[in-house]
């Protein structure tokens, strides 16, 4: 497993805000966010605009409840915020996560995903113990993790984590 090297320099991990129960016959892919995932959605989106956090890329699953939480990072953002919508990150593995992180360019990227997946790359990213002791009840639905890279100790660390 690879460890992302910059860039870029800050890595914005977003877990999915809370989706809807499967309807019978629905695939998992196919859920929606409820109505308290909506609302968290655009709670977390604006605390991260209000904290000055700001990627120049947004990365995100397509699936729908990813795509629901994107949007209201995008509405919280601006219009001018690129959104790149990902099959890939759908059911992905942590390598998938980080490869995709590491094949951008830009300074700022944030991937929107599913856990354990997230939970996954946040831990690989800043270790085992950073991450429990970040997160001892593990990676919250419309979590957000700020990781920087620290060029002194060549290493990742957790910044900011924000939870509705």
């Amino acid at each position: 497993m690879t460890v992302p090297l910059p860039p870029p320099n800050r890595i914005y991990l977003l877990r999915h805000a809370e989706a809807a129960w499967a309807e019978p016959g629905q695939r998992d892919f196919d859920r929606p966010l409820n109505e308290k995932g909506y609302g968290d959605a655009e709670i977390i989106a604006d605390k991260a605009a209000d904290k000055g956090y700001r990627p120049d890329l947004l990365i995100s699953s397509t699936a729908l409840r990813c795509r629901g939480t994107s949007d209201a990072v995008h509405r919280a953002m601006g219009v001018t915020l690129e959104v790149r919508y990902v099959d890939a990150l759908y059911n992905a593995t942590v390598d998938t996560y980080l490869e995709i992180v590491d094949s951008q360019d830009e300074a700022a990227v944030m991937l929107v995903g599913h856990n354990p997946t997230m939970e996954q790359a946040l831990e690989t990213l800043i270790g085992h113990e950073a991450m429990v002791s970040a997160l001892p009840g593990g990676f919250p639905t419309a979590g957000l993790a700020v990781v920087d890279y620290h060029a002194s100790t060549n290493a990742w660390r957790l910044t900011d984590f924000l939870v509705v």
